[in-house]
């Protein structure tokens, strides 16, 4: 810990050195008008069995998200200890106040989790959550999957993924992770912004990290939860937690890669959004894939947008009405098909 910090204010009700299964929660202290000496309690299960590596967790790093808390709720019921060769960390809601409130960001601060990283012990709430993960949880992983979905603006097809690292035996480990994770698209993924994510914070610590992204529209459904909770399971056996094998279904897995930022296409306009394209539809440049219209007269034509490189729509927007600077369509480009059975990272991109 640095000496330039305090110590964090959360306290754990678990012991991570403890054997076995404990379930407790992660105390942040808060004053508010509703609780003078409250706190904000995140829930955390620890299941520990001998030696072996740490995998931590995560959801709910945007409350309305719910494929991955969902996957994760189910887990920390129903994982034993005798299953588990090292030790999982499960935090299925990492901003439980914005869970439990059904938005992206906290009602505590207005804070985006996953944009308050590396964190800071003196800050708000959502800083002081942030920086716990960063000095305390991180530290004790080998490897993090992180879960996340479209939320209530965006709709995604399902894919797990990883980011380009300097290191790239450290990249590789955790592309192969993605492959493993068998979701219908694998990713080597480009963030508009990556300074303050989580997954930048996970990374810069050597570790090796999954993010991914598992449907979307504020919901989830008995397809995107088979994917996550299959996906789970196999991230545990890739890496040597659980014993048994990875489990995917026949059809090709599709490999994608973001090169740059020309992949999303944002809105200059306020309006009707219509997609012309469906998810995971191949497009070609230059192709028309969504159209804005002026809600406020007739006769006006809409603005339509276009495919900026060859690809595969792989996210949109999920409600219709589109303000200005809304992502409206994610293109990725399709590297290969991987055929299931023969799970090895695809070469990196020169």
């Amino acid at each position: 810990m640095s000496a330039n910090l305090r110590p964090s204010p959360i306290s754990a009700t678990v012991d991570f050195d403890a054997q076995g299964v404990q379930h407790g929660f992660l105390k942040l202290p808060i004053s508010v008008d509703e609780s003078a000496w409250g706190a904000v309690m995140i829930p955390i299960t620890v299941i520990a069995n001998g030696e072996g590596p740490t995998a931590l967790l995560t959801g709910g790093n945007h409350g309305d998200e719910y494929e991955g808390i969902t996957a994760l709720l189910k887990l920390a019921n129903t994982l034993q200890a005798e299953e588990v060769r090292g030790r999982v960390i499960v935090v299925p809601m990492m901003n439980t106040a914005a869970a439990m409130a059904g938005k992206r960001t906290s009602p505590l601060d207005g804070g985006n989790l996953n944009r308050s990283f590396p964190g800071d012990p003196n800050g708000g709430v959502t800083a002081q959550i942030a920086d716990y993960f960063n000095r305390v949880l991180v530290p004790m992983c080998d490897v993090a999957l992180d879960l996340h979905s479209g939320g209530r603006t965006l709709d995604i097809v399902p894919f797990a993924a990883a980011h380009r690292l300097d290191d790239l035996a450290q990249e590789n480990a955790s592309l192969s992770g993605a492959v493993a994770f068998g979701a219908p698209y694998a990713m080597m993924m480009f963030e508009l912004d990556a300074t303050k994510l989580y997954d930048t914070a996970v990374e810069s610590q050597g570790k090796t990290f999954v993010t991914t992204e598992l449907g979307g529209g504020g919901t989830s459904t008995p397809q995107s939860l088979a994917i996550t909770e299959r996906g789970v399971r196999n991230f545990l056996i890739h890496y040597g937690l659980l014993e048994g094998e990875v489990e995917t279904p026949d059809e090709p897995m599709i490999y994608v890669d973001m090169p740059d930022a020309s992949c999303y296409i944002q809105s200059e306009h306020s309006g009707l959004l219509e997609l012309t394209v469906a998810l995971g539809e191949r497009v070609e440049e230059g192709d028309v894939i969504a159209r804005v219209f002026d809600m406020t007269r007739t006769g006006a034509e809409p603005v339509a947008y276009h495919a900026q490189r060859d690809g595969v729509l792989i996210a949109r927007r999920f409600p219709a009405k589109v303000g200005m600077g809304d992502t409206i369509a994610v293109v990725a480009e399709v590297v290969e098909s991987l055929e299931r059975g023969a799970l090895s990272a695809p070469e990196p991109a020169e």
